[in-house]
């Protein structure tokens, strides 16, 4: 509900193998942050893109993922010749691209992206707390999770929420979200 959306693109380097790459969200998030440093030394290339809150409210959130990733490949310093992309839809782009369901815990480098992606999305919500420490973002993330939803309804809406995802919208509207 709050926050932009993260995006990242990896080209692993066979050469140097990074033991327990698997699905960011199966990691501790100590064992990410181990990782994405990792990732950032040995792999050939890789990039991390995001889109805006403001982007995302604009576009939707699946085309402001859509934008994230493509951002993501256009930026890495090695072209890739195809992309292999998590999920079931991949972005329009210049580079060949694949999707695969399930794809951040069946290959490597989706797996190194999606651990890329978010480690930075973290980092970039503890730096929203820090901005804006009553909505407790480092706690859920931006998530709506009901310490978020708390939060929303005792502090209104802030810069970084997401203005048409429906709780954020409700409370703009009066209706505020449930409890």
């Amino acid at each position: 509900m709050a926050g932009p959306v993260m995006a990242a693109a990896v080209i692993l380097n066979p050469e140097r193998p990074i033991a327990g790459l698997r699905d960011s969200k199966k990691l501790s998030e100590a064992r990410r942050d181990q990782l994405a440093l990792e990732i950032k030394e040995f792999a050939l290339s890789w990039a991390i893109a995001e889109c805006s809150e403001q982007e995302i409210d604009s576009l939707n959130i699946l085309q402001a993922t859509m934008l994230a990733m493509r951002r993501a490949v256009e930026a890495l310093h090695v072209q890739p010749t195809l992309a292999l992309i998590d999920g079931n839809r991949c972005p329009i782009m210049a580079v060949r691209s694949e999707a695969i369901v399930k794809g951040d815990d069946k290959v490597a480098a989706i797996s190194a992206a999606s651990i890329l992606a978010k480690t930075a999305r973290d980092h970039a919500l503890a730096r929203l707390h820090e901005a804006f420490p009553q909505y407790a973002f480092d706690q859920h993330k931006g998530y709506p999770t009901a310490l978020h939803l708390e939060r929303l309804r005792a502090h209104g809406v802030s810069p970084v929420h997401r203005l048409s995802y429906a709780p954020v919208r409700a409370m703009l509207t009066g209706s505020g979200p449930k409890s």
